[in-house]
């Protein structure tokens, strides 16, 4: 069976995801919403970097709407409510790496709409959305007695070809000040606190563990060439937020992300650890674990620019979960609730 499928945004994300649904042989794009003007109209193939597969990306929402489609891959920088429940509404399932990895009662009304319209919303990614969520319960499966968790980011962000991104939302080459003011704390806290309470959840934890968030800075102390132009000495130069399920005092679930630009002339003298750029995931129980992911993080310096590996391995996942969630009962369901996801083979490999 093959699924008609929305792109909905072309940014970084939603270009690797239209590359992948190219090569899903149980997806057929029929439309991509955009929300520049200079790129509506245009072939999403184009947009996308590859060949023109003779569908074009529109501006309007009510056209996308009204489209027979089965499914929505939605990758726009921040989501919308009002948009995302216009969609299920509409009678199409929805994938996006926005949020949703677990729902709560201020969900109850997308719920309703979802369960209403026979469609299902999900919530997948790698960071949140997989790494911090997904890979542990999986893990955790070889382990008893489970007592701790986690799950951390390791990455030097001179490779995130990004520089609006990282100034303005991340607030990196800023004042410290600006940096602990900034959105940023605010917009990961949703998702990574989702993450958390998924785990509990799905390790049976105590669902009253309070969760306690932390943000560190570290500053340049010489000039940092950067995506975004040169640090300078006294600026961002580096950050760490991390997010802590805590019961009885003790942390019992943790996730964090390490974010340097570079491992040299920055203060506090944070580096990345001599196993450099990775994705770590720890269980500790009968018996502990700890498991290191390599492969999506970006080569900083040699690659800067190309396409970043966390966000086409994001995009990947939104691909591959659509047939999933196609399938899925109606509302907004998390890991726990869908079968485990995979892949697809290269379609020169592919079963034929």
């Amino acid at each position: 069976m093959t699924f008609r499928v929305v792109q909905w945004a072309t940014g970084g994300v939603g270009t690797a995801a239209v590359r992948a649904a190219l090569l899903h042989p149980e997806i057929d794009l029929v439309g991509c919403w955009v929300h520049s003007d200079d790129k509506h109209g245009r072939d999403i193939g184009e947009l996308a970097g590859t060949d023109p597969i003779g569908v074009h990306a529109t501006s309007s929402v009510d056209e996308l709407l009204a489209l027979d489609a089965d499914c929505v891959i939605y990758t726009p920088l921040v989501a919308d409510k009002k948009v995302v429940a216009a969609l299920l509404a509409s009678g199409k399932n929805v994938v996006t790496p926005l949020g949703w990895f677990r729902p709560s009662e201020r969900d109850a009304a997308l719920e309703t709409t979802a369960v209403d319209a026979g469609v299902t919303l999900h919530g997948t990614g790698i960071d949140p959305g997989g790494i911090t969520d997904l890979f542990p319960l999986a893990l955790s499966a070889m382990t008893s007695a489970v007592t701790f968790v986690r799950a951390e980011e390791f990455s030097d962000l001179r490779g995130y070809a990004a520089p609006d991104v990282l100034r303005w939302i991340m607030r990196f080459g800023g004042s410290v000040q600006e940096a602990k003011d900034g959105p940023m704390l605010g917009l990961l806290t949703g998702g990574f606190t989702q993450s958390l309470r998924l785990i509990l959840d799905g390790m049976g934890f105590d669902p009253e563990a309070e969760i306690r968030t932390g943000h560190e800075i570290a500053v340049a102390t010489a000039p940092i060439d950067s995506p975004l132009g040169v640090i300078e000495p006294g600026c961002v130069a580096g950050q760490r937020f991390q997010w802590d399920a805590v019961i009885d005092g003790s942390s019992v679930a943790r996730v964090a992300v390490n974010w340097l630009m570079g491992e040299e002339n920055l203060d506090p003298p944070w580096t990345l650890g001599l196993a450099g750029e990775r994705y770590e995931v720890e269980i500790e129980g009968t018996p502990s674990s700890l498991v290191t992911f390599t492969g999506f993080n970006s080569d900083a310096i040699e690659k800067a620019g190309d396409p970043n590996p966390g966000i086409v391995a994001t995009a990947n996942h939104l691909v591959n979960s659509v047939p999933y969630v196609c399938r899925a009962e109606p509302g907004i369901k998390s890991y726990l609730d869908l079968p485990l996801m995979a892949g697809r083979a290269h379609p020169k490999l592919a079963r034929r």
